[in-house]
């Protein structure tokens, strides 16, 4: 049986390894120079590779149609992926929020891992091989009732490649990826197959994405990053996401890991009344945070307030809570009132900003939307309207936050598409 893949990303590499390993004659088709290119820029080219929990709260963090997943996850899980890589040559580490990343901290090696297994497995890779097409024929269908139970009326037999080439297969596995980071080649072109195809395309967004503010403030404070804050994310006055981490102001608005989690659930809503509130102080109460501010006050006495703003916050951060307070930082210490408290309480424990919209797809480490799981069959990742035509990874209207859940995703798919299938 011959298999073609269409993309050398995390999706396509897995399935070529597990049709490959299925026993299949596997040809890995890439149109760029080398293999991983997005791969090779993640987690700022350390590759979060995958996460180490447990499989309730692996599902717990996919954003778009967890419950498809469940047949991917269950036949190739995180436990799996971590012994495939280290089986090739790929000591693995696991961080903080059990995240896993290679312990030389180079992506590189998670690639040289994934190549080492496609030789290993014996796959005919081609890089500098764009596809121009996919090409199915109809099928024959003896009777109505057969019909029905095959679900669809035709089959893909091969691909056509950019120069002409055209190159037969009983199987073909679209992983092209989707169109984030179009500079690595996710140009959207297995989306437009599929919909060629007459599959339902869920709307596609930019995720685990920048989001930029009306408020110009921000902007002023490019540069400044924070630890240990809490986001709350507001859709129509209901909280959606609540978590303390790390996040960056930037030129547009806002940034960092609590952001661009964030930013997956905006992208699953169209609602447009989006706000977000910046806890500067969680480990405090309001009723601690004012004593610590009433003791800072009392021992700067007769300084301006400006000289002790150092001592609770990033002195730029401290400079502007009071501009939007209307707090004067002139104001000698001890003549700072308790609603002037007040007014400083609020805004550290309760920084607003309005969201305006997502960056772009150039700036989005993930695409929301895809194929619609609807024409796909979960237990096979097989369409139900093109037999032998199968989808992996970020092509597939499923999507996660960040912490290596997207790429599992990806390798969990892909491992399923390339199974030889015994009963479809």
């Amino acid at each position: 049986m011959k298999t073609i893949v269409i993309g050398a990303g995390p999706a396509g590499m897995m399935a070529a390894i597990s049709a490959a390993n299925s026993g299949d004659s596997v040809v890995l088709l890439e149109k760029n120079e080398k293999i991983g290119k997005k791969l090779f820029i993640t987690g700022k080219g350390r590759c979060n590779v995958t996460n180490a929990c447990l499989r309730d709260e692996f599902f717990e963090n996919i954003v778009s149609n967890p419950k498809f997943l469940y047949s991917a996850f269950s036949q190739f899980n995180n436990t799996d992926l971590m012994k495939l890589i280290e089986d090739n040559g790929t000591p693995l580490k696991t961080e903080r929020g059990n995240r896993v990343f290679p312990v030389s901290d180079h992506s590189s090696d998670i690639i040289k891992a994934l190549n080492n297994a496609l030789k290993s497995a014996g796959v005919d890779l081609r890089l500098n091989t764009s596809v121009k097409s996919i090409i199915t024929e109809s099928l024959e269908i003896d009777a109505e009732e057969d019909l029905k139970k095959k679900g669809c009326s035709k089959c893909v037999v091969g691909v056509k490649t950019d120069n002409g080439e055209i190159i037969k297969a009983d199987k073909v596995v679209i992983a092209t990826g989707g169109i984030s980071y179009k500079s690595t080649g996710s140009t959207g072109d297995g989306l437009r197959w599929a919909g060629e195809e007459g599959h339902r395309i869920s709307t596609l967004k930019p995720a685990l994405v920048p989001l930029e503010t009306y408020e110009k403030w921000a902007f002023e404070l490019t540069g400044l990053s924070l630890k240990n804050v809490t986001l709350s994310l507001f859709i129509k006055d209901k909280l959606k996401y609540k978590e303390m981490g790390e996040m960056l102001f930037t030129h547009f608005g806002i940034s960092g890991p609590l952001v661009l989690t964030s930013s997956s659930i905006i992208a699953g809503s169209d609602e447009k009344d989006i706000k977000v509130f910046i806890d500067l102080k969680p480990a405090l109460s309001d009723d601690e945070f004012d004593a610590r501010l009433i003791r800072e006050l009392k021992e700067g006495n007769k300084k301006d307030l400006k000289n002790i703003l150092g001592n609770i916050y990033p002195i730029k951060l401290g400079l502007k809570i009071c501009e939007l307070s209307g707090v004067d930082i002139y104001k000698k210490c001890n003549e700072i009132t308790k609603e002037e408290r007040k007014k400083i309480l609020d805004y550290t424990k309760r920084l607003p900003l309005t969201i305006k919209g997502t960056r772009d797809f150039d700036e989005a480490i993930i695409t929301h939307g895809g194929v619609s799981v609807k024409d796909i069959n979960p237990k096979t990742m097989e369409s139900k309207l093109v037999q032998n035509l199968f989808f992996a990874g970020e092509v597939i209207d499923v999507d996660a936050f960040t912490g290596g859940f997207n790429l599992q995703i990806a390798f969990s798919t892909g491992y399923l598409a390339g199974m030889r299938q015994t009963d479809n």
